[in-house]
């Protein structure tokens, strides 16, 4: 199936009789005839569901579709994008290890690698998304076990060259994590340019309508755990009766261990009428994806034409920086967001937003209705000015998050709201 037929019948064939739409299996538990059934399912020799903390039949439904999309083995849903990036983290790492990830990535993924892994012992050491194949390699330590990215970098708008990092994690027999979420599988599929976990926050396009908060982690089912480097994978696991994961699950190695072990223990699973609201947002996936791509080149085309704004950031405009990376990874287009930066300051910029009155100044982003952040003193106010810098963000930055409205009106409040800042 194309991807647009994968959007709406991937995950969930109904059998005769049964209901056309994804049913909502609002229930914790599930009932069985036989206690032997039951121990099966703990033994992890029998699949089924026992209970809605690591297994819900809506729930496997949309793991089943998003995996099919991603081009993975398996995947797995979280309750949101943080809780998907930790758990994908901490299924490798533990006390005394290091990750390598790219510094111009989401400000909460930054806090949790610097803040609170390290509390966890785990060391994480930042590169720069242009950094070159032997600056890369410089962070890579003989206790490194993952290296981590974005497609499409929060806020800065940055394209991360999938290929370059790949080849160096591979170099080194280490997986490539990308969290894909403003690129969607619609516009990249990271696994095809040689990731090997991809993550979302499926609160964003997959999602589109702001109802639910959520997660996912995508297995490509192509590393090889067991290179020497990943005794968790080979090794008996003794809370679950010495089952080896790559012994017993094969490509679905990492994926089983992240649900069966982390999952059971940390319980960041969806409730099924989060998953429900998802799968909705996810069968319209493609056709929306296509009309934000539209809306928002035209409307950065439109930016570049102000005396009020300083530079615009958005990778499918010629002469962007990352426009052969995006024409390379996302030749669809490069999502509904982009970056500008607003002439006068911070000032200008905070002025200009408040000015909208179309666009919704909020805590969100990749919506169906526009909105606007100012990253410096709301999303990423945690960063001193050697962190913003790293990350790519100047103090008069604005996200704009361009959605579905019909692009005239999206211009005509920009530019009233232009007219305003001066």
């Amino acid at each position: 199936m194309k991807m647009e037929t994968k959007c709406i019948h991937s995950g969930y064939e109904p059998k005769n009789g049964e209901p056309r739409a994804l049913p909502i299996y609002q229930s914790t538990t599930f009932k069985y005839d036989k206690t032997a059934d039951i121990g099966a399912l703990f033994d992890l020799s029998a699949s089924g569901y026992f209970y809605s903390r690591i297994g819900n039949p809506t729930v496997d439904a949309v793991e089943k579709k998003i995996a099919d999309m991603e081009g993975g083995v398996g995947a797995l849903c979280t309750t949101s994008g943080q809780a998907a990036n930790l758990l994908a983290v901490l299924n490798l790492c533990s006390a005394g290890d290091s990750i390598v990830a790219v510094s111009e990535i989401y400000g909460g993924t930054i806090n949790l690698f610097a803040v609170t892994l390290k509390r966890l012992g785990i060391e994480c050491h930042f590169v720069r998304n242009d950094a070159d194949e032997e600056e890369i390699q410089a962070a890579v330590k003989p206790n490194t076990r993952l290296i981590f990215g974005e497609t499409l970098a929060n806020p800065a708008m940055c394209v991360f060259d999938i290929e370059k990092f790949a080849g160096v994690a591979h170099k080194n027999g280490l997986p490539l994590i990308i969290d894909n979420t403003f690129a969607t599988p619609v516009l990249c599929r990271p696994i095809e340019f040689g990731a090997d976990i991809v993550t979302h926050s499926t609160t964003k396009y997959m999602d589109g309508h702001a109802l639910q908060v959520g997660g996912v982690i995508v297995d490509s089912g192509k590393f090889p755990w067991d290179n020497g480097k990943f005794p968790e994978l080979t090794a008996p696991d003794e809370s679950y009766h010495g089952v080896e994961y790559v012994r017993d699950f094969g490509a679905a190695a990492y994926i089983t261990k992240a649900r069966v072990q982390l999952m059971r223990d940390f319980g960041v699973y969806p409730g099924a009428i989060n998953a429900f609201l998802l799968n909705l947002g996810l069968e319209t996936l493609a056709v929306r994806m296509e009309r934000y791509c539209s809306n928002a080149e035209t409307v950065a085309k439109y930016l570049l034409t102000s005396d009020m704004v300083e530079s615009v950031s958005y990778p499918s405009l010629p002469g962007d920086k990352y426009y052969a990376l995006a024409q390379k990874y996302l030749p669809k287009g490069s999502s509904g967001v982009m970056s500008l930066v607003i002439k006068g300051g911070k000032d200008a910029a905070v002025k200009f937003m408040d000015s909208l009155k179309l666009a919704s100044n909020e805590v969100h982003v990749a919506d169906i209705r526009t909105c606007v952040l100012h990253p410096a003193s709301e999303t990423h106010r945690q960063l001193n000015d050697e962190q913003l810098t790293a990350a790519g963000i100047h103090p008069s930055m604005v996200r704009l998050s361009v959605g579905l409205e019909n692009v005239d009106d999206i211009i005509a409040d920009v530019e009233q709201a232009l007219k305003a800042a001066k």
